[in-house]
């Protein structure tokens, strides 16, 4: 299938009628595109797949700058930090809210993006960002379980086997705040934007209840650990599922009955960028039904366009893992920016978890700084010792 759909867009690439985007005389083809997106997020060549960024270049002459990240929040250190220089990023649904709020993405010119009819209705008017004036959507799913049965015999139906003693040191947790927060809180009926202070003390205490059976804070390292059989259980997203599950047969994934997260990834472009008529070409090229599922066909995540549909197997489009029923989305929440100071605090919260709590965090920079007292103890002796010696 892979291998056809790249032969398709070759063939239709020869045609006269630049597919990039509408008016591509206008571009100019001396930039280079700096694209920052999630890892493992778009289809690059192997495999027979479709190398997308490649293609864009052989359609427009323009360039492509490719580098990756691991999370939303480091995604925002870079832009906050003023020393990014990116035209394209792939943020998630609260992390766009937030970029937006701070005025940090540029308002999308859909004249340029005509392809944005493709997107499906529902997908055009999202609470992150009305009216998608900044955004564009480019991928979709819910979080949910990994689990590998050669070590795991009962079947996981909820959350609770993240705290389950036998299998200590094998738990795997997300390593970003939002997405570990959010499975506490589906486990006690909180929900996922709650604003109150008290709702995430408790959700971090549940966390902090877990941290010793946990093996690592993990993103893109699920993969390796999960395949190797070096961790046995980790959530992620439901779009990873097909690939972790066709690569290992004892490998199953699931969705939690107490619910979870249903989110939204998309395309926007920083209020900084240079190049903005030339990433709105580049947008629009993303959303080309042929090119989105050629793409989509090899990240394994779902696409927010029915036309796309028509370019993937017929068992990727009925797959549940990919496409969950209404009974399941019912039992999804999607992720809202948080005002500053809860923010603010979830920050605090996590940094408490990850270091083990206030009490444990004192005793940290307690035995430290013993540590530096004894060294510079030593260090002022010694040089006492040979001022002696030389007199």
């Amino acid at each position: 299938m892979k291998k056809w759909i790249s032969l398709a867009l070759c063939l239709l690439a020869l045609l006269p009628v630049l597919s990039a985007s509408a008016g591509a005389e206008e571009l100019d083809t001396s930039v280079t595109l700096n694209v920052y997106n999630w890892g493992e997020y778009i289809s690059n060549g192997t495999e027979g797949s479709l190398d997308v960024n490649a293609e864009f270049t052989r359609r427009t002459g323009i360039q492509v700058n490719y580098t990756t990240f691991d999370s939303n929040e480091s995604l925002y250190s870079k832009l906050a930090g003023g020393g990014a220089d990116y035209d394209i990023i792939i943020p998630s649904d609260y992390m766009i809210s937030k970029l937006l709020n701070e005025g940090m993405l540029a308002e999308l010119d859909f004249d340029n993006i005509p392809n944005f009819k493709y997107i499906d209705e529902k997908f055009r008017d999202p609470d992150y960002d009305p009216g998608c004036a900044h955004s564009a959507p480019y991928t979709w799913g819910v979080v949910g379980l990994f689990y590998n049965t050669d070590y795991i015999d009962e079947e996981i139906t909820s959350w609770e086997a993240l705290w389950d003693p036998d299998y200590a040191g094998k738990i795997l947790m997300f390593d970003n705040p939002r997405d570990a927060f959010a499975i506490a809180q589906m486990r006690l009926g909180q929900s996922l934007n709650t604003t109150d202070p008290a709702d995430w003390r408790a959700a971090a205490d549940l966390l902090k209840e877990q941290k010793p059976m946990v093996q690592a804070y993990v993103m893109d390292q699920i993969f390796d650990k999960m395949e190797a059989g070096e961790a046995w259980i980790a959530p992620y997203y439901s779009g990873d599922a097909a690939l972790l599950v066709e690569n290992n047969d004892s490998i199953q994934f699931a969705i939690p009955e107490e619910g979870t997260n249903y989110f939204v990834d998309a395309i926007c472009i920083p209020a900084t960028s240079t190049h903005k008529r030339e990433a709105e070409a580049y947008i629009n090229f993303l959303l080309d039904p042929e090119i989105a599922g050629a793409n989509m066909d090899y990240v394994g995540y779902s696409t927010p366009e029915s036309a796309a549909k028509e370019y993937l197997e017929e068992d990727v489009v009925n797959d549940p893992l990919r496409y969950p029923d209404e009974e399941t989305l019912s039992r999804t929440e999607v992720f809202v920016n948080l005002p500053d100071d809860v923010s603010k605090l979830v920050d605090t919260l996590w940094a408490e978890v990850k270091m083990g709590g206030p009490g444990e965090s004192a005793l940290l920079v307690a035995i430290i700084l013993g540590f530096l007292a004894l060294y510079v103890g030593i260090v002022i002796y010694k040089r006492r010792k040979r001022k002696r010696e030389m007199a």
